[in-house]
C-alpha cells in the first residue's frame, strides 16, 4: 500500500530538448511549472530532498526512446506530482504531533493539511542495507502479500518507462472486521539518485480496473517512502512512510487514526521478518 521534486529539477541540454517529440515537450513543460509551485511550498527542506531535487529531471529517464501516448504522460505527470508534493509535505518539519512510539525506536508522526487532511509518517531503522530493502519493495512489489497480513495482493497492471507502473492493490479486513476490505487503484514511480530512494504513489482512474465487488475503492496520497542508508551505519537503512490515505466509507475519525498509525507499525514489523528471512536464505 503505497506521491517533491525528483526528475524535472535538473537541468536539460537544448540538444536534449530538440530531439523530443511535441508531445512531449509540452508534457515536459507543464510539469515543470508544476514543480516550480510546489517548491515554493514548505520550509526549510532537508539536506537529501535538496540533492533530490538537484539531480532530477523527468526527461532524464530516456523517455524519448519511446513514444508515449497521451495517456501515458498523464500518468507519468501524475506520479511526479505526488513525489513532488511528497516530499515537500516531507520536508516542512513543523506541526507534527507524536502518535505512536514503540521500544525499539519506530514512531508514526502525524499532521493535518489544509486539502489533503491527516497524513501520517513512520521513521525507522531497517537491520538491512539499502539495495536490499529497495529491491524488495520495488523489484518484488507484488510479492507484499505473501509477508504482509495486511495486504490481500498487490498486482501490476502496466509499465510505463523504467519508473512508474500502474497497480492494483487488495487490503485485507482488519481483525474484527473493523474496516472491511479495501481496494486501491495507483500510479507508482520509483526515483533512485545515489544513496537516496524515493517510492511515490497517489490514486489514479484506470479503466481496466474497475471496482470489485466485496471491495470498497479507497484513495490514497500523496503517499511516498524514503529510503537512504543509515549515516552512522550504513549497512542500515533508514525508512520513512509517508501515508495519505481516504478509506472511504462510514467510519469515526478515532477509529481511522487508530488503524493507520498501527498499519505503519506493524508493516515495519512485517518487513523486517521479510528481510531476516531473505537474508537467511
Amino acid at each position: 500500500m503505497l506521491p517533491a521534486t525528483f526528475k524535472l529539477c535538473a537541468a536539460i541540454s537544448y540538444r536534449h530538448l530538440r530531439n523530443t517529440t511535441g508531445l512531449q515537450k509540452q508534457a515536459a513543460a507543464t510539469i515543470s511549472q508544476e514543480l516550480s509551485k510546489f517548491s515554493c511550498h514548505g520550509t526549510g527542506p532537508s539536506r537529501w530532498i535538496n540533492q533530490v531535487r538537484r539531480r532530477s529531471s523527468l526527461l532524464s529517464s530516456r523517455l524519448e526512446e519511446k513514444p508515449f501516448s497521451e495517456m501515458e504522460m498523464s500518468y507519468l505527470k501524475q506520479g511526479e506530482e505526488a513525489l513532488q508534493q511528497s516530499l515537500s509535505i516531507l520536508g516542512d518539519q513543523e506541526g507534527w504531533k507524536t502518535e505512536t512510539v514503540v521500544d525499539n525506536g519506530d514512531k508514526v508522526l502525524s499532521k493535518v493539511l489544509p486539502d489533503v487532511g491527516k497524513v501520517f509518517r513512520l521513521e525507522v531503522v531497517v537491520d538491512q542495507p539499502l539495495d536490499t530493502v529497495y529491491s524488495e519493495l520495488v523489484d518484488n512489489m507484488e510479492q507484499m502479500g505473501d509477508w504482509n497480513p495486511n495486504v490481500k495482493e498487490v498486482k501490476i497492471l502496466q509499465k510505463i518507462g523504467k519508473d512508474t507502473v500502474i497497480t492494483h492493490e487488495k487490503a485485507a479486513a482488519t481483525p474484527g472486521n473493523i474496516v472491511g476490505p479495501r481496494d486501491f487503484v495507483s500510479v507508482r514511480c520509483s526515483k533512485r539518485r545515489g544513496s537516496t530512494c524515493v517510492l511515490a504513489g497517489m490514486s489514479t482512474k484506470y479503466g481496466a480496473m474497475p471496482e470489485q465487488e466485496g471491495f470498497i475503492r479507497a484513495e490514497n496520497g500523496p503517499t511516498c517512502m524514503v529510503l537512504r542508508p543509515l549515516p552512522s551505519c550504513p549497512s542500515q537503512t533508514k525508512l520513512t512512510w509517508l501515508l495519505s490515505i481516504d478509506l472511504k466509507g462510514w467510519l469515526p475519525k478515532t477509529i481511522i487514526n487508530q488503524v493507520l498509525s498501527q498499519t505503519q507499525v506493524d508493516f515495519a514489523n512485517h518487513l523486517r521478518g521479510r528481510l531476516a528471512r531473505t537474508a537467511a536464505v
